[in-house]
């Protein structure tokens, strides 16, 4: 870098922090009282830097590009994917509206996108966890995915800015991306903007006195929601209960505490701990609130798309031996953020805490270990060389075209004759087809066919003792302490 370059680095980050320290004189005390002198010095030259620049820069700048500039390095600068600034006129700041609202026109993909790339490490756009029964998710978009190009344009090359605004659009529009799995399965797919509202349950009852709850997200509505599906399987006779909270990027702590709430009938639910004294709490159950029995069993299923809020729950469950988990490890999100209002109606986002499960545990970038590990099977090279080949053909799309209904003798039959030409797994082959056919339908609640996952937990809630099974896992924190992250594994997909 020049010397040029470092120089006008320097000058925007000045700007940033002196425009920052006026607008919020309370917070600027408070870090002057700790960090003393040192502080004092670098405001001092921050400030001389900014009135240098605004006087003498070989053109006439605008403050407003030299703070916003700043805002962004200098949150970045901490290294944090989950800290950033929220300019109110940026896209961030207008998802940050439509959180609040509760729709907006896209896809429906939770992404995340490195702050720097490189040509050994290309910062493309990876995929958290699609939002159920919306464009992303119909499409078989996966936790892990790399989205390589939006409409041709190279996801390296841009901000995490412009790929919100080229995904987000008015509804019926379409948009295209390249989508890259493992090493070599690269396919493109068209996606239609839709009006995403913010998920939260889906219930039903399955065979055999299963309640099956699925929780897309943690909102303020979802307690009340759980409610309603626990009433509903009450009513229904429900002997065990499958929780499934893969794919649940997260949300609000007060709803996820509400939740489990139901559950646990005594102690602590999480806890939160920062060098902020009023960041510390703890989150406790409310006596008299559970509504679910002691040693009722329940499974729940988790994998790497489980995300904040829904591993708080799971660790919650895990920690009072209430629940068997199933699955793989979570994603390990361990932080809370707080949105931080500003005066000029920009805000920021900074994680002020961490949190901690009932044994004490801190699971950020570590996860929560399923008691039983069930991974879906993974692709190899030429499998994924196949399927990036038909997965570029408009077969599966002149397949399901123009059917009212597809029945299971229709689909083998197609399988049958695909795999002639790709041979893939019959199970892989009918699950796309099945995703094609469910684009434009509402998808079902769940697939016992082709869900490993799902199968394995409803075996174990039919055919083994869960409340047995209890007796023999550990806390989170008796994990981690251990260092021994064994489980017990199923036997691998045929």
């Amino acid at each position: 870098m020049n010397s040029r370059k470092t120089w006008l680095g320097a000058i925007v980050f000045a700007g940033a922090l002196l425009v920052f320290t006026l607008a919020s004189p309370r917070l600027f005390a408070r870090d002057r009282s700790e960090t003393g002198e040192s502080s004092e010095r670098y405001l001092q030259l921050f400030e001389y830097v900014f009135g240098f620049v605004r006087d003498n820069y070989v053109d006439e700048v605008d403050p407003s590009v030299l703070y916003k500039g700043a805002m962004k390095g200098m949150l970045e600068a901490l290294d944090d994917p989950y800290t950033s600034y929220i300019d109110s006129e940026s896209i961030l700041g207008r998802n940050l509206q439509d959180t609040t609202t509760g729709a907006f026109g896209g896809v429906g993909l939770s992404i995340t996108k490195p702050f720097e790339s490189t040509p050994e490490k290309p910062a493309y756009v990876e995929v958290a966890s699609p939002i159920e029964d919306t464009p992303g998710w119909k499409a078989g978009i996966q936790p892990g995915d790399l989205i390589l190009e939006i409409d041709g344009t190279s996801t390296p090359e841009i901000t995490m800015d412009e790929v919100l605004d080229r995904l987000r659009g008015p509804v019926g529009t379409d948009v295209s991306v390249l989508i890259r799995r493992g090493k070599a399965l690269e396919f493109p797919v068209t996606l239609t903007r839709a009006l995403i509202e913010v998920p939260t349950v889906k219930f039903g009852m399955m065979d055999n006195g299963i309640g099956y709850l699925r929780i897309i997200e943690f909102t303020p509505l979802t307690p009340d929601r759980v409610q309603d599906a626990l009433d509903s399987f009450r009513e229904a006779g429900y002997t065990s209960l499958l929780i499934d909270l893969r794919n649940n990027p997260g949300g609000l702590i007060t709803s996820v505490v509400d939740v489990a709430d139901k559950f646990v009938g005594d102690g602590v639910i999480v806890s939160t701990k920062s060098r902020v004294t009023y960041e510390n709490r703890e989150f406790r159950a409310k006596s008299g609130t559970s509504v679910v029995p002691a040693g009722f069993p329940i499974v729940i299923l988790i994998n790497k798309g489980s995300a904040s809020a829904s591993e708080i729950l799971a660790g919650a469950l895990k920690d009072y031996h209430l629940a068997y988990l199933v699955g793989e490890t979570t994603y390990g999100k361990g932080s809370v953020q707080q949105v931080i209002d500003l005066l000029n109606n920009d805000a920021m986002k900074v994680t002020m805490a961490r949190y901690y499960t009932p044994s004490g545990a801190n699971i950020d970038k570590q996860g929560i270990p399923p008691d039983r590990e069930v991974l879906l099977p993974e692709l190899g090279e030429e499998d994924e060389e196949v399927l990036s080949r038909l997965l570029n053909t408009t077969v599966l799309a002149d397949f399901v075209a123009g059917r009212e209904t597809l029945t299971q003798k229709d689909v083998a039959a197609f399988v049958q004759k695909l795999e002639k030409d790709y041979p893939v797994e019959r199970r892989v082959l009918k699950r796309l087809v099945m995703q094609e056919y469910y684009r434009t339908r509402v998808t079902p609640l769940y697939d016992l066919e082709y869900d490993i996952q799902l199968k394995a937990a409803v075996d174990i809630l039919l055919e083994e003792d869960v409340r047995e099974l209890l007796k023999a896992t550990n806390t989170v924190q008796e994990i981690q302490q251990s260092g021994d992250n064994t489980m017990a594994v199923a036997e691998p997909a045929e």
